[in-house]
């Protein structure tokens, strides 16, 4: 039986510019929010003034030719790419036999708007012939196909803030089903933009925590006020563990099962109780052949918005039920904010390492917890997962009801 693990890890985030400054910032309980440092408050009227940018901007990393013909969210992800393609060892694949999958939940959102700034101030003759190729919600699993010359197929499912777990999901199919050796897999995002922070603002979805932006993301605080916008991308290299094995690659965990739900509730709002996201759980178990007994963690995808916290919290219960309070809880965007279609790729990989070094990473932020919660929930410090082979859930959840949750298990 095919079994998928995963050889190489690569992310951009608010915390880092690579893998190891990402997980020590996680692992210090740093925050990598920050007041913007721009006028678009005053300028537009904002109610909302900060957000996760990244500790690392991709200008710094790439040249300046191919910062010219990519969007900031294709950027992010070829940054990533490259650190886990290299952190994969440059694996020799037949390209026919190599896959990608990346994922973006808003697409090339700067492009899109520079451009219509550039037509009215400027007329048509003065767009970017790129921009299309730019602006299209599949361009960075365009770029990724392109860096790596992946002829099995380039994926780009997009469900929201699901889109970086789905595409993950998608390469791990991809695999399971003969259509490719390895694939490199993941999310990115780049939408701290004056509309994007306004909209979601409109939604009251947002923080508005100006105040205090490193302690604005609070999942399941009594005085969770909403989400913290985040940028970045998490980039995972998967591949059949033949493949793995023959050519002596690094193991970090074995993604040992998918599960993909739909909640047809609600455009935005999750359904009440939990239903769709506690079947994806369950579906993700079932794949990997574990039981709930096998869980030793869950990265959740609390977001810090007063509703769907909890809403989560009743679906792992659901799931988990007496083994509730052996499972270790971890709310990560309470340092990274929420990066939107890279969030399930950057928690995949943190939950990928939880695995591999045995430590739940911290949320921070959590003075007074929801007492509903009833979940063993890892604040302020690391803690230690229990010994043995053990399997640890990454949950990821859009608005339309799109509900992803991957189950990695220790290798």
């Amino acid at each position: 039986m095919t079994k998928v693990v995963v050889t190489g890890l690569g992310m951009t985030t608010p915390l880092g510019g690579d893998v190891p400054s990402t997980w020590e910032g996680a692992l210090a309980g740093r925050s990598g929010v920050r007041t913007l440092d721009n006028d678009w408050g005053e300028k537009y009227g904002l109610e909302v003034t900060f957000s996760g940018q990244v500790a690392v901007r991709p200008e710094e990393v790439l040249s300046r030719p191919e910062t010219k013909r990519m969007d900031p969210s294709a950027q992010m992800a070829i940054v990533a790419t490259r650190e886990a393609w290299a952190d994969a060892g440059s694996p020799d694949v037949d390209p026919l036999r190599l896959g990608a999958a990346v994922s973006s939940g808003i697409g090339g959102v700067w492009t899109l708007l520079n451009a219509w700034d550039t037509i009215k101030e400027k007329g048509a003759a003065r767009v970017l012939p790129l921009t299309v190729p730019m602006l299209m919600p599949n361009s960075p699993s365009a770029y990724v196909e392109l860096e790596i010359g992946a002829k099995a197929g380039a994926h780009a499912p997009v469900s929201a803030c699901a889109s970086g777990a789905e595409a993950i999901a998608t390469a791990y199919r991809m695999i399971m089903d003969g259509r490719a050796d390895v694939v490199v897999a993941g999310g990115t995002e780049a939408a701290t933009h004056p509309v994007c922070l306004g909209a979601f603002d409109a939604m009251q979805a947002l923080s508005r925590r100006n105040d205090d932006p490193a302690g604005a993301s609070r999942p399941y605080d009594v005085t969770r006020d909403g989400f913290v916008m985040g940028e970045g991308s998490g980039i995972i290299v998967l591949e059949s563990e033949e493949h793995a094995k023959a050519r002596g690659a690094r193991v970090y965990a074995y993604l040992a099962g998918v599960g993909l739900t739909s909640d047809a509730h609600h455009i935005a709002a999750p359904e009440p109780n939990g239903e769709g996201q506690s079947r994806a759980m369950r579906f993700a178990l079932e794949d990997a052949g574990a039981s709930t007994t096998d869980v030793a963690h869950v990265n959740a995808h609390a977001t810090s918005t007063v509703v769907g916290d909890m809403i989560e919290a009743r679906a792992i219960r659901a799931l988990l039920g007496s083994h509730a309070d052996q499972t270790l809880l971890s709310a990560t965007k309470s340092m990274t904010g929420h990066l939107l279609g890279g969030a399930g790729a950057v928690e995949s990989i943190f939950t990928i390492k939880a695995v591999h070094e045995r430590q739940a990473p911290p949320t921070i932020n959590v003075t007074q917890p929801d007492p509903e919660l009833e979940v063993d929930l890892v604040r302020d410090v690391p803690r230690a997962l229990r010994s043995g082979d053990v399997v640890a859930i990454n949950n990821s959840f859009g608005f339309g009801g799109h509900n992803v949750a991957l189950a990695f298990a220790s290798a």
